[in-house]
This record gives structure tokens, sequence and C-alpha cells, in this order.
């Protein structure tokens, strides 16, 4: 089988190929020749992994999955949220996001938070979705030298780490991403068995 990962993020796309079974050849949007942004309009996480899942499948054919994550601060009313990636300004900068959080929570003692995840998948003429949540705490400084985006700066509960300091597989094993992506691979195998 044959499955379209719809991002152009490289580390997400190398988490999920580690967690996926060698029965399913994961393909990239360059490999199907989708060079341009996928849209990303939608004001909540679901509708952003839904709209790309579609726009895929739509202008392109494949069977594919998208995926959207976003974290969500308490003490902020769940910002950044949907708006995690570009929350300091369009330019996407993980360590200008960092530093933004940070200073916004600078004063605040609720300090708890946690990743979403959810997966769209457009397979054979249907369309799910498969949500995972990793709960942890926002650190006050910045830890750590793996991973990306906020990783540095989220230490999820039961560790003593944060995201930017476990290795990969243990942070597929509890994170947020890993989560949604069995809930995924568990449909999978229902579908081609």
């Amino acid at each position: 089988m044959k499955l379209v990962f719809a991002t152009n993020n490289l580390n997400k796309l190398k988490e999920v190929q580690k967690l996926i079974p060698n029965t399913i050849e994961l393909i990239s949007l360059k490999d199907i020749g989708c060079f341009e942004d996928v849209p990303e309009t939608q004001n909540t996480i679901e509708g952003n992994a839904i709209q790309k899942a579609e726009y895929i499948k739509t202008h392109y054919g494949y069977d594919c999955f998208a995926d959207d994550t976003g974290l969500e601060v308490v003490a902020l009313n769940n910002d950044p949220g949907v708006f995690s990636a570009r929350y300091a300004g369009l330019q996407r900068d993980a360590n200008d996001n960092m530093n933004k959080l940070l200073d916004n929570l600078k004063d605040k003692a609720n300090r708890n938070a946690q990743f979403k995840t959810v997966i769209a998948l457009h397979l054979n003429g249907k369309l799910e979705t498969y949500t995972g949540i990793c709960e942890g705490q926002i650190t006050t400084i910045k830890q750590g030298e793996k991973g990306f985006g906020y990783d540095p700066i989220f230490k999820p509960n039961g560790y003593e780490k944060t995201f930017a300091e476990i290795d990969l597989d243990l942070k597929n094993k509890i994170g947020h991403r890993g989560k949604a992506v069995s809930l995924l691979i568990e449909n999978l195998r229902l579908t081609i068995s």
C-alpha cells in the first residue's frame, strides 16, 4: 500500500517513518510533485488536518494522511494552539516562538500544557481522524538539542527531561504524534488485512 504523508516537515516525516510498518510505503509531497504550500486556514487543529488531506486527495488524487499539531497552554487560554507554528510571526521560527511563549508565561504559576496532534486519513473514499495528546509542563528555560518546535521547553508528565532531551524512540512512544500515528496504524492494519 502506498500512502502520501501530506507534510513538508522533514522532522515529522522522519518521526512517522519510524512508526509506520514496512508494508506501507510512505510517499512525501515532494514525491508526488507537490511543491506549493498546502493550505492551513482553519481555526482548529482538526480543521487544518482535514483541509490538508482533502487538498491532496482533490488536487493529486492520492490516498493520504495529514496532521496538524498544536501546543495548548492552560494559563494562556490554550494558546498558541492552532497558531503554534506561527505564534511569533509568519517566519515560523521555533526560537522566536519559544521565546514569546516563555515571555508570556513569566508571571504565571500554572505551566500546565499539552501537545495535541490530529491526523486526518483520506482512504478508499472515506475520511477519518485520530487524536493524540501528551500532557506536560512548560519549563522556564530551553533544555536539550534534539527534536524540533517547542520540544526544548516541553517536559512530559512523569519525566524529568524535555522532549528535546529524550531519544526519538521514547518520544514516539509517549508523545502526541506517536499516539495519533498508533491509532492510524491500527486502522490501516485492519484495512489491509
